[in-house]
């Protein structure tokens, strides 16, 4: 046997009274939309830094195992560990191209919100004419699209020079005529 318990429920409950309008005017929706932009792009480009800084370090630490010259266990140390680091690196790059690319896909989605809103309030965009970075002219997809293809390639760039610089240590390694 279930067991309920009984409360008294008026409409007033299940319908909350309207808050208001979140955004009292088109200029006020502008403003966010410009405020949302900014912070999605500061994430990007601290995806970015912390990316690249990540890569240097690999970069680094790939040439300097490159260099060994131990008669010992040098030819054996200079087989595993670069290819590791490459591999590492191949890995990083794929690991982070999902993090920018959603934080892509967001400002993508803002610049056509605040393109939108352009669009349908010409008063807005007349307002904002004479101000950098809020004409039509400076807020196209192309524009803003431009600016943000360095973070969007560099994975890719990575898992290229990755790939290469791998297979070019193994080949070093491995080649039998010992050149």
């Amino acid at each position: 046997m279930s067991r309920r318990i009984i409360t008294s429920v008026n409409s007033q409950d299940l319908h909350p009274p309207d808050q208001g309008l979140l955004f009292g005017s088109p200029r006020e929706r502008l403003e966010f939309y410009r405020r949302e932009i900014q912070y999605e792009t500061t994430i990007l480009a601290n995806r970015t830094d912390a990316f690249l800084a990540a890569q240097s370090f690999l970069v680094i630490a790939f040439i300097s195992c490159m260099g060994n010259l131990n008669a010992k266990w040098g030819g054996q140390f200079t087989l595993i560990v670069p290819p590791f680091l490459a591999l590492l690196g191949a890995l990083s790059s794929l690991n982070a191209w999902p993090g920018i690319r959603a934080a892509y896909g967001i400002i993508d989605h803002w610049h056509f919100k605040q393109s939108q809103l352009l669009h349908s309030e010409p008063s807005v965009g007349l307002a904002y004419d004479d101000w950098p970075l809020f004409c039509e002219a400076e807020s196209s997809h192309r524009g803003y699209r431009k600016s943000l293809m360095f973070s969007i390639r560099a994975p890719w760039l990575f898992l290229v020079f990755w790939v290469v610089l791998g297979s070019y240590c193994l080949f070093l390694q491995l080649d039998p005529a010992g050149t």
